[in-house]
């Protein structure tokens, strides 16, 4: 399985990206599949996934973040408003099939004046 990330980018605070994770290599759908994120000298954290059909967000996104995704395209997705520097990181595509864990090799958010 590959997942490939894109949409990343600089943006000024109170701005608004859209990233997209894109999978091949695999016919099934994935037990989870979302969003992680990491700061430079900080450890990954949550940003959203889903879990079947459960959805989790990070307390520091929820309000800001919406988590979406097309079946048909393979594509999940991650419309971010309002960000604030402290959104800054490396966001990571994460897919989760049985016991396989896969991740993409990020896409770079700056959010900056």
């Amino acid at each position: 399985v590959q997942l490939v990330e894109s949409g990343g980018g600089l943006v000024q605070p109170g701005g608004s990206l859209r990233l997209s994770c894109v999978a091949s290599g695999s016919n099934l759908t994935p037990d989870a599949v979302g969003w992680y994120r990491q700061a430079l000298g900080k450890e990954r954290e949550l940003v959203a996934r889903y879990a079947g059909a459960i959805i989790m967000y990070g307390d520091s996104v929820k309000g800001r973040f919406t988590i979406s995704r097309d079946y048909v395209k393979k594509t999940v997705y991650l419309q971010m408003n309002s960000l604030k520097p402290d959104d800054t990181g490396v966001y990571y595509c994460n897919a989760v099939y049985g016991p396989s864990n896969y991740w993409g090799l990020g896409t770079q958010v700056t959010v900056s004046p």
